[in-house]
């Protein structure tokens, strides 16, 4: 693994210099791949830059949530626990991958920290322990859970197809397409299961096993989860430190989630969102401590902010110009009705290295599949997940999602970029090989 870390080192700029860069590549790919003009190109990429607020909001909620929910006193100490359960080196890289590929499924946003906390947790008890553990390799092993979020709860792409007046209903007939046939579906589970036992095998594989490749966590760089003490004189005070608002708001909130059910509702980004709202409001101890915890968690939303209107503007651009279709297309031509799912699959992948948003490039690239699959006689739950692979596939080599977990625990892409490359190796294998199966 040294030569690959040795390279991905040298030459990975920050996720930041990194969005930028693909802008211009997008922009010189249109240019000589459509009949797009440049100053078409840049009308397209300004239009775009606020083309994704609502999906952003979400995603910022989804994220935000997620840390707040993970920090909580409950589940830090479950994460404590967790923790204390690997009795080796090799145990603790492949547990910490267990866990949040478990909690990726649940959602990705509370994947990603509980990855990065619990990865944390592992190292400083780990060192306690007198374990040698390679934190970097344990960083990659939790960001590592996300190559099957697309698959589990959170999934947009599925949850969106199963919303009642979504963007991609018109693409399925009017109808939309229930989750049970998407990411409850027996094949997809047993996908799944299958991807996350070889991604662990091969993190088990590529794990340093001298203690000269062995770069362990130095300092303890836990954060206080801890309710923020705050001096209590007046009955405003009082009522900051009152556990009882938080509990009524949050039983509020599963009443309302219990009675959108009940009547009909479906799962959709909004109720992902509230469901973990309501737990972070039966959790907390009091509006002191989530305030305190929302103010750590806002600093790991802030960067994705940034980030999020670039690739906006990127898909702005590629959708303007037609640059998706072209690319798109290119795998749907020398498609049949047994290959598209893994051309569309890995059609998918390409995209999403360049707009790293399962809602936006379900938004654009989408409805066309839906379309190209109908044509084929593919049946909508397979082109639906294919793209969903294809989403979560490549996120192993993009920065994007890498950047809160990777400010948790203090490193950069380019450390941990070695050991995703393997995951990405193992998983395309894993859902190239489903596309296939499902279509026969």
């Amino acid at each position: 693994m040294r030569p690959v870390n040795n390279l991905v080192e040298r030459w990975i700029p920050s996720s930041l210099v990194f969005s930028i860069l693909l802008t211009f590549i997008v922009a010189i790919l249109a240019l000589f791949l459509t009949d797009a003009r440049p100053d078409d190109m840049i009308v397209y990429w300004g239009d775009g830059l606020s083309g994704l607020l609502d999906f952003i909001t979400q995603m910022a909620l989804i994220l935000l949530l997620g840390y707040i929910l993970a920090n909580t006193a409950p589940v830090r100490k479950l994460l404590s626990w967790l923790a204390n359960i690997p009795r080796t080196a090799l145990q603790a890289y492949v547990f910490v991958f267990l866990v949040a590929a478990c909690a990726c499924l649940i959602t990705w946003g509370l994947g990603l920290v509980i990855g990065g906390l619990l990865a944390r947790e592992v190292a400083f008890q780990g060192r306690n322990k007198g374990l040698k553990l390679h934190f970097p390799m344990l960083v990659a092993a939790g960001f590592a859970g996300m190559v099957v979020w697309h698959m589990g709860y959170s999934a947009s792409g599925p949850l969106t197809a199963a919303t009642e007046g979504s963007f991609l209903q018109e693409s399925l007939g009017g109808e939309v397409l229930p989750i049970t046939e998407t990411v409850f579906s027996l094949w997809n589970v047993v996908a799944a299961v299958v991807t996350i036992i070889l991604v662990a095998l091969a993190l088990y594989l590529v794990a340093p096993r001298g203690e000269s490749n062995v770069m362990e966590l130095t300092t303890d760089i836990r954060e206080d989860a801890g309710s923020h003490d705050e001096e209590i004189v007046t009955p405003a005070d009082r009522l900051d430190a009152s556990r009882v608002v938080t509990l009524l708001l949050g039983l509020m909130l599963v009443v309302y989630l219990a009675l959108h059910f009940f009547r009909g509702g479906t799962l959709t980004l909004d109720t992902v969102n509230w469901s973990f709202l309501a737990l972070i409001f039966l959790l907390v101890r009091s509006p002191f401590e989530l305030i305190h915890l929302t103010s750590k968690a806002a600093s790991n939303v802030g960067e994705i902010l940034l980030q999020f209107p670039l690739y906006a503007g990127i898909l702005g651009m590629m959708a303007g110009t037609g640059l998706i279709h072209v690319l798109s297309e290119a795998f749907v031509a020398i498609s049949n009705p047994t290959t598209f799912g893994l051309f569309a699959f890995l059609a998918a992948g390409v995209v999403n290295f360049f707009v790293p948003s399962g809602g936006g490039q379900f938004a654009v690239q989408g409805p066309m599949m839906l379309s190209a699959g109908a044509e084929l006689g593919v049946a909508p739950s397979i082109t639906i997940m294919a793209v969903a692979y294809g989403d979560q596939w490549t996120n192993m080599i993009q920065p994007f999602w890498a950047i809160p977990l990777l400010a948790i625990a203090g490193l950069k892409m380019r450390d941990i970029l070695g050991y995703t490359t393997v995951v990405l190796i193992v998983s395309g294998i894993c859902f190239g090989a489903t596309m296939l199966l499902v279509s026969l």
